[in-house]
């Protein structure tokens, strides 16, 4: 009987969170904390990652002899694709993070125009300052990567009375809506009070937004990242940021996490998040039903969704 490692604690949180198991499957139990590998090492056929505990989770792949599919909990998958071995399908979660990832956007946009860090900060002091804000109604919204999570963001910006939106990806479509290509990022820049990034992170999108792009966005503009640190040069936005021009607020970074010593923790306008995109309330539900959909899938050996890497 096919085996499965699942991130829960015990049979009883399993089933009580994937509603039952599959017929046909077993289960063995890893969540990457202070839990061992299991010793069923060598019969896992079906591997389900522990959340955002990176590739140790795979450090011990080579000795997974029956290993068929590898299910990531997160978006992105580019850090374990060098580990999969060959014969073994990896799947990733899109969709699992949009609702979590875009509220998590706009939060951090709303945050940083209205200053909410600032006030924050003036608490432990009982400082009462009054600061004029910068409303997300009116502005000219520019969302860089318009996937899944990209629509989702798109969504939440509904009510709030935005001047515009404008969607980019990696080709044109025609929609609608209408989505640009990458290549006419450079035209777009200037019209953008706030850029939203949420693209994937590949050898194309990485650092695409250095010192040419950001000095391309006008005065006061906001940059977010929801999506990886890598897709923007952390050198570059110091640079900038320092003079008070434009501001950032920002998910993921580059490094990560951040040093305490790094120059971006002190510069103005800068609001930063650790890598919490995913982490809400909203995450658990969903990942429940993913793993539940397919670990059924796979017991009844159907067709997996997700699919990002097939076996080779």
């Amino acid at each position: 009987m096919p085996l499965a490692w699942v991130p829960y604690a015990d049979h009883a949180e399993a089933e009580r969170r994937l509603g039952s198991v599959p017929a046909g499957l077993d289960l063995d139990f890893y969540q990457a904390e202070e839990d061992a590998f299991p010793g069923t090492i060598a019969e896992v056929a079906f591997y389900v990652l522990p959340y955002m505990k990176g590739t140790r989770v795979l450090e011990r792949v080579s000795e997974m002899a029956k290993l068929q599919v590898v299910q990531t909990l997160t978006a992105g998958y580019e850090e374990f694709l060098p580990l999969m071995p060959p014969g073994v399908t990896l799947c990733n979660a899109a969709g699992l993070h949009d609702t979590s990832t875009a509220e998590l956007a706009l939060a951090l946009t709303l945050a940083s125009g209205r200053h909410l860090d600032v006030f924050a900060r003036n608490m432990s002091t009982g400082t009462w300052r009054f600061t004029w804000g910068r409303a997300l109604a009116d502005q000219r919204v520019l969302i860089i990567g318009y996937g899944r999570i990209g629509e989702a963001i798109e969504r939440r910006l509904q009510g709030f009375e935005v001047a515009s939106i404008t969607r980019v990806a990696r080709r044109r479509r025609p929609g609608p809506p209408e989505v640009h290509p990458a290549d006419e990022l450079h035209q777009l820049l200037p019209q953008a009070d706030v850029a939203i990034l949420i693209a994937p992170h590949t050898p194309e999108t990485e650092h695409m937004i250095g010192a040419r792009e950001l000095a391309l966005l006008p005065d006061g503009a906001l940059l977010v990242n929801v999506a990886r640190g890598k897709l923007v040069d952390t050198d570059a936005l110091v640079a900038e940021a320092s003079t008070g021009r434009i501001r950032a607020a920002l998910d993921v970074t580059e490094p990560e996490p951040l040093p305490a010593d790094h120059p971006l923790w002190r510069q103005p306008g800068v609001l930063i998040s650790p890598h919490v995109g995913g982490a809400s309330s909203a995450f658990f539900p969903r990942a429940d039903r993913l793993i539940a959909a397919q670990l059924a899938r796979f017991a009844a050996r159907q067709l997996l969704e997700n699919v990002v890497k097939a076996p080779s």
